[in-house]
């Protein structure tokens, strides 16, 4: 399975069948470049703008936006509901997190979280094998919260997202405190990382892709 990071919390996961996965596709306020990006799955947390631009994606696509079971083209994926704020969603609504399993490895997308796991999460998500977690605060979980969802989730992989990079102009911080919190981890240099089975072992710990 390949992971690329298209900016803020939108990837491209493609499988060894070369099936595509868009999570989060945003519009262009958001400072990244639009992805100009294929896909045969897209999912999209919540509807704010910079998660649901879904007129990015080109192909024709299953669109997800809702908690469930879904089965496509030999990619098993589970949404579960969640809050986009501590509140209970009082402040910003609902998201929906979504867990795919892909070549026989597991991938958690938080989407948006505003808010520490609970204990019911936790163990329906689990087990995960990479964590796509929001780190920058303000409109979600920060690095303290995200740090947390770890230790929930046990991921293999930890690869954080949703964080302030020089193209974005929102409140958000940086990387580097989550860095700081987990006590370091490693930038790739590259937006995109290959993951199997037999090779996961070795890329364990944070991983944060580059931004191109």
């Amino acid at each position: 399975m390949k992971i690329k990071w298209l900016g803020h919390s939108c990837f491209l996961l493609t499988s060894s069948d070369g099936v595509r996965v868009v999570t989060d596709p945003f519009n262009d306020q958001v400072g990244y470049k639009v992805p100009a990006v294929e896909a045969d799955i897209v999912t999209t947390s919540h509807e704010h703008f910079d998660h649901n631009y879904v007129q990015a994606v080109k192909g024709s696509f299953k669109h997800i936006n809702k908690p469930g079971r879904y089965s496509q083209q030999g990619i098993e994926i589970t949404g579960i509901p969640a809050f986009h704020d501590e509140a209970k969603g009082a402040k910003r609504g609902q998201i929906v997190i979504f867990k795919f399993t892909v070549d026989g490895l597991s991938v958690c997308h938080c989407g948006d979280l505003g808010h520490v796991l609970t204990a019911g999460q936790a163990k329906e998500l689990s087990p995960v094998d990479v964590l796509l977690v929001p780190v920058g605060g303000f409109y979600t979980i920060d690095a303290d919260e995200a740090a947390a969802v770890v230790k929930a989730l046990q991921p293999t992989v930890t690869i954080p997202m949703h964080f302030k990079t020089p193209p974005i102009d929102f409140p958000i911080a940086g990387v580097d405190k989550f860095l700081t919190r987990m006590g370091g981890g490693k930038e790739l240099g590259s937006q995109e990382l290959e993951l199997t089975r037999d090779n996961i072992a070795t890329f364990a710990g944070v991983i944060v892709l580059s931004y191109e």
